[in-house]
């Protein structure tokens, strides 16, 4: 493994031990997630946890564009070709990564120790999974958020299937069918985010954190001291306005519908006039119909289910989009050949049909245990 795929550091604290830093390190590709990082993030997060001597951990990207831009769907593509030149093991390498990705992402979301994570920049998908999972999320002026799976046949994994649900009613589901971008102000109103940091201030926040007296196993005193540091440095009123909130009551009204084909049409026949809106709405119109779908689908089935279950569907969901769903044809016009022109294989939502939705749900291991069941 290339260790400088994430970079790794501890940063003394001024009463002894440290904090943990770590940072995606593929700046050129906006920190894309590939199954390297994940393994290298994993495994050190893992070890960090266990260490007394690590008082709490951040997390960051390289660069000034992004924190991480989601995870490397191209490699994705890549590997289920040649699984299927090779005529075995079609879908192994999809089952490999996304197993990974959700059990690292579980592990954050259950980390038993302070975890800081600076979503400066580009989040989106898989970026989107390790932030969502951070103890102390914090949003800059810069941060753009979105989950843009409609456009490339996927659909809103990473968790979302259970934490688009504690959303006010509607609005994980606009999101999701529409990949609408949302700013800082946004996440914090949607609960995606819990404090608003300039990023002018982040070395001085950084600093701050590293002057405080951490007492050892005391995990407690470490998240009072962690709220505190944060308390003087979190300036909301300083945050972009709000893209979500001023809509929020007509989302509701569009998305709020007894099927999902009356929510598509809802949101492609709405005429408000609105930038905003309007491009979310144009995001819908050209995205993939299956992807609609399985947002649909998914929100409904873990409407009250625990995360660990969302997370074990969404393997089952995510490895089906790869084999046998739009998934590769959409990472093609978009990121490979680029013609942003992609053949669905259904026109529209209505004509997905229940035998090709069923097989979406269909574990590739049967009715043995998965990858996921120690979750």
């Amino acid at each position: 493994m290339s260790h400088d795929l994430v970079r790794f550091e501890r940063r003394p604290a001024a009463g002894g031990g440290c904090i943990g830093i770590a940072t995606l390190n593929a700046p050129k590709a906006l920190n894309a997630l590939s199954l390297e990082m994940i393994e290298l993030l994993d495994e050190k997060l893992e070890e960090w946890a266990q260490d007394p001597d690590v008082h709490a951990v951040w997390l960051d990207g390289e660069g000034d564009k992004a924190f991480c831009a989601g995870g490397d769907v191209v490699a994705l593509v890549r590997e289920l070709k040649r699984e299927q030149e090779a005529g075995r093991g079609v879908g192994s390498y999809a089952s490999h990564y996304f197993s990974a990705e959700y059990r690292l992402d579980y592990r954050l979301h259950t980390y038993p120790k302070p975890l800081l994570v600076w979503a400066d920049g580009i989040v989106m998908g898989g970026g989107l999974g390790l932030t969502a999972g951070g103890r102390h999320r914090l949003v800059t002026e810069t941060t753009r958020i979105a989950m843009p799976e409609i456009t490339i046949g996927l659909y809103p994994d990473i968790g979302a299937s259970w934490f688009l649900n504690k959303m006010p009613p509607g609005v994980g589901l606009y999101l999701g069918l529409t990949g609408a971008s949302i700013n800082a102000r946004d996440a914090l109103d949607l609960g995606m985010a819990d404090r608003f940091v300039p990023r002018e201030r982040r070395d001085e926040l950084l600093a701050r954190l590293c002057d405080c007296h951490f007492a050892p196993g005391h995990v407690d005193d470490a998240e009072a001291l962690v709220c505190d540091v944060l308390g003087e440095f979190e300036a909301p009123e300083k945050a972009p306005g709000a893209q979500v909130w001023p809509h929020l009551d007509h989302i509701t009204s569009l998305t709020l519908k007894g099927r999902v084909e009356d929510a598509v049409a809802a949101i492609l026949g709405d005429g408000r006039d609105d930038d905003w809106l309007s491009a979310n709405r144009a995001r819908l119109e050209k995205g993939c119909p299956l992807t609609a779908q399985l947002a649909w689908r998914m929100l409904e089935r873990h409407r009250h289910s625990s995360l660990a279950d969302a997370f074990r569907d969404e393997l089952v969901v995510s490895i089906q989009c790869n084999v046998l769903g739009d998934f590769a044809e959409g990472v093609r016009a978009l990121l490979i050949d680029k013609d942003k022109s992609p053949q669905w294989r259904h026109r529209d939502v209505a004509s997905v049909g229940s035998a090709d939705l069923a097989a979406m749900f269909g574990a590739p291991w049967g009715n043995g245990p998965g990858p996921l069941d120690d979750l």
